[in-house]
């Protein structure tokens, strides 16, 4: 097992699992879903949604030492694909070239009934 990766300006694991794992040059960071980590409380709207995965998984990355440019793949989880412009441009967003490879899928439901959730492998050889 690896080290495991935890910062408070994330939410807490709503399970038995890590924020983040570091093993090896690998870091991977568990799904992120949009609960906002002072309130714990599930912002509302797609775009806040989005924007709070995004905050929530970059203070993971903070406190792994890494940045999104470590990124090399998401994988984002949509409850409607209906929403995948305006999560794809508000991702994009966060990051830079060269951008890391991605899988968007649809899933009928996501914990907390969220419209969106993102996990993320990084490579961070230290």
């Amino acid at each position: 097992m690896g080290k495991a990766i935890f910062t408070s300006k994330a939410p807490e694991a709503i399970g038995p699992y890590s924020q983040a794992i570091e093993a090896g040059d690998f870091i991977y960071i568990s799904g992120q879903i949009p609960i906002n980590p002072s309130t714990g409380e599930v912002v509302k709207g797609i775009e806040k949604q989005t924007e709070q995965v995004l905050q929530n998984l970059n203070a993971i990355l903070e406190e792994a030492e890494t940045t999104f440019k470590d990124v090399v793949k998401f994988t984002i989880y949509l409850q409607s694909m209906d929403d995948f412009a305006t999560v794809n441009e508000i991702y994009g967003k966060y990051l830079t070239e060269p951008y890391p490879a991605r899988a968007t899928v649809e899933v009928s439901r996501l914990p907390k009934d969220v419209l969106v959730e993102m996990d993320a492998v990084v490579y961070s050889k230290k």
